[in-house]
């Protein structure tokens, strides 16, 4: 599952879970719709052959690099995107369901962990019976907000969901999704060896609170098919055409009002912002219609030195909607929320309208995974250290793991020397973030120990008991954390996941095993392979340590200005560098459609950065080899060609306009073509690799760069 940290710096873009049919368990797309589930696919490759050479490298280098690859590899009906990844992620997904499948036989010799993962795929594969069932494993939940007699139970009913579905506890704008607010036990951001308790705010179920917002036609369009999408879902649980319409209104009043509050995601970047602590006399005081004492007996919190209170603004405006609002609308959102939390885990009539909404009209998706691929995803979010273990028993040989480890070791210390070198930051400065390099912790694969899901109950009769039960686990121990000392060992990706994350409150780099598996990381391949895709990989963590909010927290992950004034204002010349580099208009998203590179500007100088450290670690390997970056390999193309051309190989995607809208709006990570082209125009390492001169599209004139 995700974890509870509003700053979790990820490497790929977060398409939000809620615009698809179905729940993804990683950020990198991956099914072939043809595919036979029977058989494990083919995986990816590096290779330099796919060049488009008819192309000018120096004029747009991730179309010379991906232009072939893009052409004979168009978007499969049941994917929003398709990239290099997307057959690893088929691989990955192919080796859980291989899993759970073989535990899924009701041998009683089975153990306890086979059990629970076998039982949860039997059910949730078990498509007639949820068919059978209809509206039955609902209707309990529907009849209890029914019951509600006043705006004093309003907050148990809260407590109750938060428990039922991912979304309270999940963090940063995860939690924009949760009913009312978020809560969860997350790190102090002054004292990181605490755990204190959160309070997020929370309420939407579109992906943003621009999508309520904003005025443009194309996002008119879109909330009133939301409208639409919510009459036709009160509807199949029952309601009168009239009713779902009057129904429908409501909690687009309610969610508008609540995102019209909520603090906007460039305000979020900065940690500042959102570490507003409290007492609970003050929580209390702020939003005196939630019954604190009552929410939070009902979620088991334990009691906390002080509350977090990310967006004190919202929580003012969201009283003021609890006090203006009756009892009946608040029932009617809740009940919305209930419907569209479970309508993924339903029966089809469900499953299919939701689908309709939040992924055909909002990612441009053509039809659903096929169902083994769903089940295995949610398997993986729900279950996922238990199903974690037989993927790295398949797929983690130690070799990899002692490789990837040499590589980070190989790219710190090129950050090292980097850092030492720069001529713009004072000694005292230097000193501070050298102590925050040593003190990163490197965590490759999986974690050290694993989690315990003993107390979680699965069953073979009920899909959306299982989901239930798996959520109310995760939230009670993210809020079980408060007040007591921080799990450093833990992860919060599971290990098939492809992706990677710095966690600046831990100062940890997490490099999960699903991410070191080709096209990323071949053991096959030479190095200038390898530090092309997997180190940038791995020098992009690094460097969000450093980005423009990982450098305000030290290297014990408290929130700290270890800057002398005169260096901070040095790294924000350079940081806006980087801003208004990737402050740009992106056509394919719609007329009019900007990238905000205030949003982007961590991720951005993350790729900046760490495809600069990955080429440095690579260039001291080949001279421990006694070779150079300008040496030539056998098939005819110099080392550092080599590099360049795997780093851009890795981003190769074909994307949907809709989803290219989605992301530039919402998401703090570049389209893949500016990941590849802002980047290497950046570099005179590559202007060298290619020839490229001044004038040039893929040499800027005023080329950025921090680290």
């Amino acid at each position: 599952m995700s974890n509870s940290k509003l700053f979790v710096f990820l490497l790929f873009l977060t398409v939000p879970a809620t615009v698809f049919g179905q729940t993804a368990t990683s950020t990198t797309p991956g099914s072939a719709a043809a595919a036979d589930a029977s058989q494990a696919p083919k995986l990816e490759h590096f290779d330099p052959t796919l060049i488009d050479k008819s192309l000018n490298p120096c004029d747009d280098f991730y179309k010379y690099s991906c232009n072939k690859w893009l052409t004979a590899n168009p978007i499969p009906p049941d994917q929003v995107y398709w990239s290099t990844g997307s057959s690893l992620e088929l691989w990955n997904d192919t080796v859980l369901r291989d899993t759970l499948q073989a535990a899924s036989d009701p041998d009683p010799k089975r153990s306890p962990l086979q059990q629970k993962i076998g039982d949860y795929w039997a059910a949730c594969m078990d498509e007639s019976g949820i068919e059978a069932a209809g509206l039955k494993p609902l209707q309990p939940e529907l009849e209890r907000i029914s019951a509600l007699q006043s705006k004093t139970e309003i907050t148990a009913e809260v407590a109750h969901l938060h428990h039922l579905f991912p979304g309270a506890w999940q963090g940063g704008d995860n939690q924009s999704y949760s009913p009312l607010f978020g809560f969860t036990g997350q790190q102090d951001y002054d004292d990181a060896s605490k755990v204190v308790a959160q309070i997020d705010q929370g309420g939407l179920s579109l992906p943003s609170r621009d999508s309520y917002l904003n005025t443009d036609d194309k996002s008119v369009e879109i909330l009133k098919k939301y409208r639409a999408h919510m009459q036709k879902m009160f509807v199949l649980v029952g309601e009168s055409e009239a009713q779902a319409a009057e129904d429908a209104g409501t909690v687009i009043e309610l969610e508008t009002a609540m995102a019209k509050a909520q603090m906007d995601n460039v305000k979020r970047r900065d940690p500042k912002n959102i570490n507003n602590k409290m007492s609970l006399a003050q929580v209390r005081e702020l939003a005196p219609s939630i019954d604190w004492e009552v929410y939070l007996k009902a979620v088991k919190a334990p009691a906390s030195e002080h509350y977090i209170v990310t967006s004190p603004d919202f929580f003012r405006a969201e009283e003021k909607l609890l006090q203006d609002h009756p009892l009946e609308q608040w029932k009617v959102y809740l009940r919305w929320h209930l419907i569209h939390d479970s309508a993924r885990f339903m029966n089809k009539a469900l499953v299919d309208e939701n689908f309709d909404f939040f992924a055909r009209t909002l990612a441009g998706q053509e039809q659903p995974l096929p169902r083994w691929r769903r089940c295995t995803a949610y398997a993986d979010r729900d279950l996922g250290e238990a199903l974690g273990q037989a993927y790295v028993d398949r797929a983690f040989p130690p070799e990899s793991k002692a490789r990837t480890i040499e590589m980070v070791h190989a790219i710190e210390r090129a950050l090292d020397g980097d850092i030492e070198g720069l001529n713009w930051m004072t000694p005292a400065t230097k000193q501070q973030a050298i102590i925050k390099l040593k003190g990163i912790e490197d965590k490759i694969g999986y974690p050290s120990h694993w989690r315990d899901y003993s107390s979680v109950k699965i069953t073979r009769e009920s899909f959306l008991g299982n989901v239930e039960q798996a959520s109310s686990f995760e939230f009670e121990r993210w809020v079980a954390k408060i007040g007591q000392p921080v799990d450093r060992a833990e992860w919060t990706m599971t290990p098939p996941t492809i992706n990677a994350y710095y966690d600046p409150q831990l100062n940890t780099i997490n490099f999960p095993a699903g991410i070191l598996q080709p096209p990323f990381f071949e053991k096959s391949m030479d190095d200038s392979v390898n530090y092309g895709a997997i180190g940038m990989v791995i020098g992009h963590e690094i460097i969000h340590g450093f980005d423009d909010q990982g450098r305000k927290f030290d290297a014990h992950g408290n929130l700290r200005d270890w800057w002398t004034a005169d260096d901070a204002k040095q790294y924000d010349e350079r940081g806006k560098c980087i801003s208004d580099e990737y402050t740009q208009d992106v056509p394919e998203a719609g007329p009019g459609v900007k990238q905000n590179g205030l949003l982007t500007q961590g991720e951005d100088t993350a790729d900046n950065g760490g495809v600069h450290l990955a080429l440095l670690a690579l260039e001291a390997a080949l001279k421990q080899q006694g070779k150079s970056l300008d040496d030539k390999g056998p098939d005819g193309w110099t080392y550092r060609e080599r590099f360049f051309l795997s780093f851009a190989y890795s981003w190769c995607a074909n994307i949907r306009p809709e989803v290219v809208r989605l992301v530039v709006t919402t998401d703090p990570h570049s389209m893949p073509v500016f990941r590849i082209n802002n980047v290497v125009s950046n570099m005179p390492e590559f202007a060298r690799a290619f020839g490229c001169k001044a004038g040039q599209k893929m040499v800027r004139a005023n080329a950025c760069r921090v680290w």
